[in-house]
């Protein structure tokens, strides 16, 4: 196994033509301590990664390799179909020291809820509890040091990240919450399909799951307390970004001051939460154009006074803080190197 050095690790992408290994790869050729040695891609092997994500013409001299050709290093990021990195686990624990799936393989700890979800049984059962979820601003901790990061899905991020500080301080009633969340077309990852086709989804709002999105379940399981919680997913036009906005209630004799100290109380510190809440300008609320290639949540609420009701908002690039973002994030952490480091960048206006 290769050697981690003082300065750089060594870091081979598998997967690495996708939307979400291909943005780990631009976030690592940034990156003080990473070094890329190399990019599989079946379908592209042979090819210069270049012409695949040409933003990253004159950053990135490597070609795709087949998955056959890995060699050791120091990281392995798994950028793989769900259901594929767990049933050739062994062989990439043989590769490299530290793993990170950018896929939905480990996030479940419960191999029952997971066979639920996803229709069959996991690949490997007992490989679960190795693994931390990838959610660095409720798993730091869990992070120092590890070795197994399982990133979060992005749709389970926008809504963990606005509802936990309310559900852990006792804010919100224990009643159903029902999330919506508009969802830009790079989440359905980079291999067309008829529902992708520019035809079918230029111009559409098009809802895709209105019950029984697979990210309910990671959500609740990271949640703190037990209620039900309903997720409705909407395509959108946008290529970007994740707008999700959360119906709860709080109880009697609370405010929206309550709803502020909370946030403020359990994200002071986070150097990629940002609490939204502004009384004048069209920028009032968080909105998803604003994050585009950022690690940034932005979070934001407003009040109905009248029946307890709060709507609950916050925005993603599903892309950066919904999946290679929050693994870089998360990789800072379990290395002890500073947590920003390559996620700097804070976005464009106007975009």
């Amino acid at each position: 196994m290769s050697a981690q050095t003082s300065e750089q690790l060594s870091v081979a992408i598998v997967g690495g033509s996708g939307y979400a290994g291909g943005e780990f790869l631009r976030l690592a050729l940034g990156h003080s301590h990473l070094k890329v040695t190399q990019v599989t891609s079946e379908r592209s092997a042979g090819t210069p990664v270049s012409l695949v994500h040409p933003n990253l013409r004159g950053r990135c001299g490597l070609k795709f390799r087949k998955l056959a050709e890995l060699e050791e290093a120091d990281v392995i990021v798994l950028a793989l179909p769900h259901n594929s990195a767990a049933k050739r686990l062994a062989e990439f624990e043989g590769k490299a020291k530290i793993l990170i799936d950018l896929s939905a393989d480990f996030r479940l700890k419960d191999p029952e809820v997971y066979q639920k979800v996803y229709g069959e049984p996991h690949p490997a059962p007992e490989k679960l509890g190795e693994w931390v979820y990838g959610n660095p601003e409720i798993h730091r901790e869990e992070l120092r040091g590890a070795t197994r990061i399982a990133c979060a899905g992005c749709f389970a991020t926008s809504v963990i990240l606005a509802l936990y500080p309310l559900l852990k301080l006792g804010v919100l009633l224990p009643r159903d919450i029902i999330a919506t969340g508009l969802v830009g077309s790079s989440a359905a990852g980079a291999s067309p399909s008829e529902s992708s086709h520019h035809p079918e989804r230029a111009g559409s709002l098009r809802v895709y799951k209105p019950v029984g999105h697979r990210h309910t379940a990671e959500a609740q399981q990271e949640l703190p307390g037990h209620f039900p919680l309903h997720l409705t997913a909407i395509s959108t036009p946008r290529v970007r970004g994740i707008l999700t906005t959360a119906q709860a209630w709080i109880p009697d004799g609370y405010s929206d001051r309550d709803v502020w100290s909370a946030y403020r109380e359990v994200y002071a510190a986070e150097p990629f939460i940002r609490i939204v809440k502004v009384a004048k300008g069209i920028h009032r609320y968080p909105d998803p154009m604003l994050l585009d290639g950022t690690n940034y949540c932005d979070i934001g609420f407003e009040m109905d006074q009248d029946t307890g009701r709060v709507v609950l908002m916050s925005a993603i690039d599903n892309l950066v803080k919904g999946t290679a973002g929050h693994a870089i994030q998360s990789l800072n952490i379990a290395q002890g190197w500073e947590e920003t480091t390559g996620l700097e960048f804070a976005g464009l206006h106007p975009a």
